[in-house]
């Protein structure tokens, strides 16, 4: 379901959330209640400078849009011409006198979430903020300046345009920065808490090159190749920490697009280590079964789900719990993102030759206690991991499939002896991250019977359950959501299943009997999740299936 065809409009009544054509016409018709002129935001020629003459801080609390100036008033847009305190007191603290006209609330959102970064980007690049870019060498870590990489001063606007949009992605914890070309402007985005979001304003198309080519400058890439993709890697010092960057570089037809991966391994390991399956999101009873699962002895505990759903955090998690001076642990990853105390950590080397199925035979040979195996890509390196497990290691891996059943195909079509597979595993677990509500602008809300009809909920059940949203405010930068937390499944690997699994019985049939014997499904896991009020429903409906 879309994020935004439900608005949250601050002085909604609790009893429903109304759509965006029922808030369209409740715009309309204030309006003309009040005698105010409608405005179409989309369609509207903003004053963008209003933006750097206003605080950020003032526009979220009383909720307006400034639009233009008109001799010494200044035309603004709000949602609720009601409120004639506020409006009146906005005057007041603007000291001007305003011309209202009347919006959407969720137009004078999206553009809120948007002008707020993109303001103090600007401020920034106009301060001349540089990062320290830093290379490696012979002689240990150097950090290079930019006037060192180029004297050009036409250059140096978009050179600090670039470092303060990586300053602006750290800072708003982002773990990509998109650079899209369209065909008349370039486009930034930031991934946070994995949606993406515009971070500024578009730039001109004209400075498209200068941008992908101070980025391929950092990463030491060919500036003058534009036709095939390229892959580097920088690094750069922020608040006394190094981070890297990985760079991907792919050509479309408008030009160049960049992608860069944010790996802030300092910080993370400072987080890691307090991890533990506490804080990744597991329900009581399950949490219980996987924490009985990773202290078994040897067998095989798989996690599975899509790229980004928290699959090697979640074993990093296991992993932090279990380790001991008494056991040896050996990972083998690629790449080995953060780094864990006390554990033996080997990144994959494809062009050298270091494959997982290499690495994990030479794990063998150094007398390994408990292993980790990054990803099962292929039919060797599922049966060494097998064998692994059935000759007295607890092998810890990951596989990429939609829920735990879907695990049990994934293996047999890669060509793995079902009585092995089945003998070596301990359980199956699958997870999804959903965004959690923020909790400075949380608020409760109330459904209508057709939105939880189309969630696949009863009315009669769930239509007296107060859920919760996030308003938008600073603290997340209007979005409604502060960080994530996962869902999951977990596969108990009872007799009665593995059974099912070597006679090769339908999936459906394995689900049912996972069912009676207790399994909390993804949907379920989401659905507790809606209910306690950590997340909402319209997350939920994106990351799981509606049953």
């Amino acid at each position: 379901m879309a994020a935004n065809i439900y608005n949250h409009a601050k002085n909604l009544p609790v009893g429903g959330l109304v759509p965006v054509e029922g808030e369209l016409e409740r715009a309309r018709r204030l309006a003309a209640r009040y005698r105010y002129e409608y405005v179409d935001l989309k369609n509207y020629q903003i004053e963008h400078e209003l933006f750097r003459q206003i605080p950020a801080d003032l526009m979220f609390r009383y909720n307006f849009i400034p639009l233009k100036t008109v001799g010494s008033s200044l035309a603004v847009a709000v949602a609720d011409p009601s409120e004639l305190l506020q409006i009146d007191e906005l005057a007041l603290l603007l000291n001007r006198h305003l011309i209202v006209k009347v919006a959407t609330a969720s137009q004078i959102s999206d553009i809120l979430k948007k002008s707020e970064q993109s303001q103090r980007v600007l401020e920034d690049a106009t301060e001349g903020f540089t990062l320290d870019l830093v290379k490696e060498t012979e002689n240990g870590e150097e950090s290079i300046s930019i006037e060192k990489l180029t004297a050009d001063s036409e250059v140096s606007p978009i050179i600090r345009l670039v470092d303060t949009t990586i300053f602006t992605a750290l800072e708003r914890r982002a773990s990509d920065i998109h650079i899209e070309t369209r065909e008349s402007e370039v486009i930034v985005k930031y991934r946070i808490d994995g949606v993406l979001h515009q971070a500024m304003a578009p730039i001109a198309k004209e400075h498209h090159t200068t941008i992908i080519s101070r980025i391929k400058v950092m990463s030491e890439l060919d500036i003058s190749e534009r036709r095939v993709p390229q892959d580097g890697r920088f690094r750069v010092r922020f608040k006394g920490r190094s981070i890297d960057f990985r760079v991907s570089i792919m050509p479309s037809i408008h030009g160049e697009d960049a992608v860069l991966r944010v790996l802030d391994k300092e910080s993370m390991s400072e987080k890691f280590k307090a991890l533990s399956l506490d804080v990744v999101g597991f329900s009581e009873n399950d949490l219980k079964k996987f924490r009985r699962y990773i202290r078994e002895p040897y067998g095989m505990v798989l996690v599975t789900g899509p790229t980004g759903s928290g699959k090697t955090t979640t074993l990093y998690a296991g992993i932090m719990e279990i380790k001991s001076d008494e056991d040896k642990i050996i990972t083998i990853e690629d790449p080995v993102e953060y780094q864990l105390k006390g554990v033996t950590q080997i990144p994959v080397n494809e062009k050298k030759g270091l494959t997982f199925a290499r690495g994990l035979r030479s794990i063998l040979r150094h007398d390994p206690d408990k292993i980790m195996v990054g990803e099962i890509r292929d039919n060797e390196t599922a049966q060494i991991a097998i064998q692994s497990a059935l000759t007295g290691h607890l092998v810890f891996t990951t596989v990429h499939a939609n829920n735990v059943v879907d695990v049990i195909g994934r293996f047999i079509n890669m060509g793995v002896e079902p009585y092995n597979f089945v003998s070596a595993l301990n359980c199956i677990l699958a997870q999804r991250l959903v965004r959690v509500i923020c909790e400075n602008c949380k608020r409760p809300v109330r459904y209508p019977n057709e939105v939880l009809e189309q969630s696949g909920l009863d009315s009669q059940e769930w239509g007296s359950l107060t859920f919760y949203e996030g308003a938008g405010c600073l603290d997340c930068s209007g979005t409604g959501f502060r960080g994530r937390t996962a869902i999951h499944e977990l596969l108990d690997l009872s007799d009665r299943i593995r059974q099912l699994i070597l006679d090769k019985r339908p999936s459906s049939e394995i689900k049912s009997a996972a069912r009676e014997e207790g399994m909390t499904f993804l949907r379920e896991s989401a659905l507790e999740k809606a209910r306690s009020g950590i997340t909402t429903l319209k997350e939920i409906n994106k990351v799981t299936f509606i049953e």
